[in-house]
């Protein structure tokens, strides 16, 4: 075993390419060239959010800390942006930041070391086999101890000696019961084996802009909204109102991808064909007709053409996301954008998807085992600093009872003014979301997912740009996609 998860390490870090997923988990993930970039990833101010009771914010108290007497000095952590690293930082009973060095912390008497290396060009995943092939000879305050993965490339980690069982760490199922079931299938291994953690859940919603939806629609209330978007019928009705109106009903074409692909009846690869789903078909013929109409573009996700919409000059409707997606990656810290002015409001939008997610994996070989099992419950399964999370952060988090005690009301925050009030997000104005995404988390469906699907949607949507712009044929795109294909899995046939 041992040897063939390092030849397949080896062969990753030789490839231009990802060799992804999750064996049936990967395509419902945002692959990794649709991952924020380090620059758009700054964090939200406080008052962008609710404050957080004072009683969620207390340190643990001294004898409840982990036994760090036998464990390694260094604790080396793996990632492609900071946002794990502020989750410790802000919610890890004990840690302790290190002034004169942002890449370094403290949690009694270990170092913590970061290691942050951006998404592009696949320079985190190349970063990490090449360290995770080393692992074994390591010195021990140079061996990785904890690693974070997304579901699109999960399977080529978690199926590998690479991470550890959960259970290694002297975590139980029961430890875990509270916790949404999609986030263990993705990070279980092919002998049905849990190899991760994540804290967050990660189903969408349709965000879109107060002020527009005031002018053109009558009306910014979410039940009102949702009115307009309920089905894609509608959804494309209200999309040519928009461009009468002089707005994009989306920035990109890409912004509707994923709530497509989320929706197929069938695997990208069957029999070790590629196999473009009926859904997949209509992606393209409705955004076809967008574009030509003018109701949207076609520039790639995370550009600056694609995030003009996040001001109110960009004239943009909506973006389809996650939680994350509208607190961490659309300048809802800028003076002046909409999240910032709280004026984004959710609704469910034409279908339900998921989107993103990270995963915390524990590197075989660690010596902080003890740490990791202490930073994996605490941040994946405690409520009360879920809880804390949530109100913090805007973030939906990984606890059935923590998201439906806030969703309800049942769960009470501590307002501007010191009293007690329901739970709300000031980046969607005021707005409660955690029904909607409550509701979506528990129907997530990963059935349709294929160990092929990160390639296939990046290859798709790369050559379907070609069409939407004019530059070829459809036939001529769907040929550039089977070249691509054949090039990056040789294992594939194409029609």
């Amino acid at each position: 075993m041992k040897k063939k998860a390092i030849s397949v390490l080896l062969t990753a870090a030789m490839l231009s390419t990802m060799l992804t997923a999750c064996g049936g988990n990967a395509d419902t993930q945002a692959p990794a060239d649709t991952t924020a970039p380090a620059d758009t990833t700054a964090e939200a101010p406080a008052d962008t959010t609710a404050e957080a009771p004072a009683d969620t914010t207390a340190e643990a108290p001294a004898d409840t800390a982990v036994d760090t007497a036998d464990e390694g000095k260094v604790l080396n952590i793996y990632c492609w942006n900071d946002e794990f690293k502020r989750r410790v930082e802000d919610h890890y009973p004990g840690y302790e930041k290190d002034a004169s060095d942002q890449s370094k912390g403290s949690i009694g008497d270990i170092t913590v070391a970061w290691n942050i290396t951006p998404n592009d060009d696949n320079a985190y995943q190349n970063n990490l086999d090449e360290t995770l092939l080393n692992q074994e000879s390591a010195a021990a305050d140079d061996k990785i101890d904890i690693f974070l993965i997304e579901a699109d490339y999960a399977l080529k980690y978690v199926d590998s000696d690479y991470s550890m069982p959960v259970a290694d760490l002297g975590i139980t199922d029961a430890d875990l019961a509270n916790q949404y079931q999609y986030t263990k299938d993705v990070v279980t291994d092919s002998n049905g084996t849990l190899k991760g953690l994540s804290w967050q859940g990660c189903p969408g919603v349709m965000f879109y802009n107060r002020e527009v939806a005031k002018e053109v629609l009558g009306t910014d209330d979410p039940d009102e909204v949702q009115e307009y978007v309920k089905d894609w019928d509608t959804f494309y009705e209200t999309a040519a109102t928009m461009k009468d109106a002089g707005y994009k009903m989306v920035s990109t074409v890409n912004d509707t991808y994923r709530v497509y692909s989320n929706n197929v009846t069938s695997k990208w690869v069957v029999d070790g064909k590629v196999n473009i789903d009926e859904n997949i078909s209509k992606w393209v013929e409705d955004s076809k007709a967008m574009v030509d109409a003018g109701e949207t573009t076609t520039a790639e996700l995370w550009s600056d053409d694609w995030s003009k919409g996040f001001y109110p000059e960009g004239k943009v409707f909506a973006y389809f996301g996650p939680a994350w997606l509208v607190n961490f990656s659309m300048a809802a810290d800028q003076p002046g954008s909409i999240g910032n002015s709280g004026n984004w409001g959710a609704a469910t939008g034409p279908q339900g998807f998921f989107w993103g997610g990270t995963w915390i994996c524990a590197a075989t070989g660690t010596d902080n085992v003890n740490t990791i099992k202490d930073i994996m419950l605490k941040l994946t399964t405690d409520e009360e600093i879920m809880t804390d999370i949530v109100i913090k952060d805007d973030d939906f988090v990984n606890n059935k009872p923590a998201m439906e005690a806030l969703a309800s009301g049942e769960k009470k925050v501590t307002g501007e003014d010191g009293s007690e009030v329901e739970y709300s997000s000031k980046i969607l104005g005021g707005q409660n979301p955690l029904p909607m995404y409550c509701a979506g988390a528990g129907s997530i469906d990963l059935s349709n997912l294929s160990n092929y699907d990160q390639g296939c949607n990046e290859e798709f949507q790369n050559a379907m740009k070609n069409y939407f712009d004019g530059n070829a044929t459809y036939e001529e795109a769907l040929e550039l996609f089977n070249t691509a294909i054949v090039e990056k899995y040789p294992e594939l046939t194409v029609e």
